[in-house]
């Protein structure tokens, strides 16, 4: 079936990851520009694949280039609900070509190709013809199907604004319906091969964390496929609507985690937050200095005001784990009218980046706009304490009368060789913190949060 191909195409090689010291190029990623996108259409040139712009015999070792992967589909069968259904399935087909890899989603793709695969002469075609294969495997009902796959510059760019348009159009469709307008939700398991425990919980008010599937997408994907990665979740009893607890969703990630979740709140970081795999859009974390929560979207590069990037963040709570005080979303979900609703939705929201604000502002109250800081306002704790304050955010209302004491301290200088400030203030907290041990153990602390008796401010 893949002779023509000079790689191995097989389900054993997903969840192969392709470190940067036998990564031959980067397709695509934080450092460049990419998307992906499936299409139906009329008619198609079924098995056409095509490549525009340089092919990897082209590329230059450890380059990065912009990448996209155009997929068009025909079939009596096919409708363009099943679109962004089938096109999530491009993150699980692309690994399995033995040497490449492939993570996120839409317009947050990220791939690689390994020395390996460039030294047995896999170019890019390959790729497309093993996905023509695939695809129609997976989808008896397409007929025809048709893979471009681009590396120029200007084509990327002009394909980019072509994929974020018809993303906006699958998503405000299915902000028209809430959680209890329906009876069912869905569970995806679909990021398994990275995240073993992570089970994806998709309801009419919380896309899927990656933000391609939403919960019409999960409708017609268990249509099409009962026995998929995506299943039904009979609403039942609810736990608790406001954190959005449900009894069977419970059941559910229980019996899907093997056991490792067995208890989820949709719309809170706290308690049982919702596990986050490794393809989510964003990350949710909450800054114990000021009993608030910031944002953080894979597209910023630079650090929060708890002083880590994007990726450190991430890698504290993807795998399927979970993490009180933090969690994956994806950025539809901001637009949810629950929102972190049981943590006080934007009331909470204390700090992310300026083009994420941006990119939601018209679903953010609006006498919270300029109260919710961004890298340009604050990049530390003390800056964004000060931002707080100078516009009355009501966070602050929330925060500990200590943490205020011992801020207002601070800002005196006072003179004194050693000023006690205060006892309980919270030092530290972290979802993870490892102590070393006698006998080659290793004592870790999970979801730790550190308090001081004292703390002593001294001047050099």
């Amino acid at each position: 079936m893949f002779e023509d191909i000079p790689v191995d195409v097989s389900p054993m090689h997903e969840g192969e990851r392709i470190r940067s010291a036998n990564m031959f190029v980067e397709l695509a990623g934080p450092k460049s520009i990419g998307a992906e996108l499936v299409q139906v259409k009329d008619s198609v040139e079924d098995g056409k694949v095509e490549v525009i712009g340089p092919e990897i015999s082209e590329m230059e070792q450890g380059q990065i280039y912009p990448f996209a992967i155009n997929v068009e589909i025909a079939g009596s069968e096919l409708e363009e609900e099943l679109e962004s259904v089938i096109e999530r399935r491009l993150h699980e087909l692309c690994n399995y070509v033995q040497g490449f890899m492939h993570l996120n989603q839409r317009d947050q793709i990220w791939c690689r190709v390994s020395t390996e695969a460039r030294d047995a002469g896999f170019m890019l075609e390959h790729l497309g013809k093993a996905l023509s294969v695939l695809f129609r495997e997976e989808f008896p009902i397409i007929e025809s199907i048709s893979v471009t796959i681009m590396t120029d510059e200007d084509a990327v760019k002009e394909f980019l604004e072509t994929a974020r348009e018809k993303y906006e159009i699958r998503d405000s469709r299915a902000r028209e319906l809430s959680d209890e307008d329906v009876d069912v939700f869905y569970g995806c398991l679909m990021c398994q091969s990275f995240a073993p425990t992570h089970v994806c919980i998709v309801t009419p008010d919380r896309t899927a964390l990656c933000g391609a599937i939403n919960w019409f997408d999960c409708r017609a994907a268990y249509k099409m496929d009962p026995d998929g990665p995506i299943f039904e979740i009979q609403k039942g009893d609810v736990i608790d609507p406001e954190k959005g607890e449900y009894e069977n969703v419970n059941a559910a990630v229980a019996e899907n985690s093997q056991g490792t979740t067995e208890r989820v709140y949709l719309h809170s970081v706290f308690g049982y937050p919702h596990t986050s795999c490794g393809c989510f859009e964003a990350v949710a974390f909450y800054i114990p200095e000021l009993d608030g929560i910031g944002i953080v979207n894979r597209d910023f590069r630079g650090e929060t005001p708890l002083g880590i990037p994007f990726s450190a963040m991430a890698g504290q709570c993807s795998g399927g784990k979970q993490v009180e005080g933090f969690s994956g979303l994806s950025l539809e979900y901001m637009r949810s009218p629950k929102f972190l609703q049981a943590d006080g939705g934007y009331s909470r929201i204390i700090w992310m980046p300026k083009d994420l604000k941006e990119s939601v502002i018209d679903f953010i109250p609006e006498d919270l706009r300029d109260k919710i800081a961004t890298e340009v306002d604050a990049t530390s704790i003390k800056e964004l304490r000060r931002f707080l304050r100078e516009k009355e955010h009501p966070v602050l209302e929330r925060a500990p009368a200590e943490v205020e004491e011992a801020e207002v301290v601070e800002e005196e200088e006072t003179h004194a060789e050693e000023a006690p400030v205060t006892e309980g203030i919270p030092v530290m907290a972290s979802p993870e913190i490892s102590l070393p041990a006698a006998g080659g153990f290793r004592i870790i602390l999970k979801n730790a949060k550190i308090y001081a008796e004292k703390v002593i401010i001294k001047r050099k």
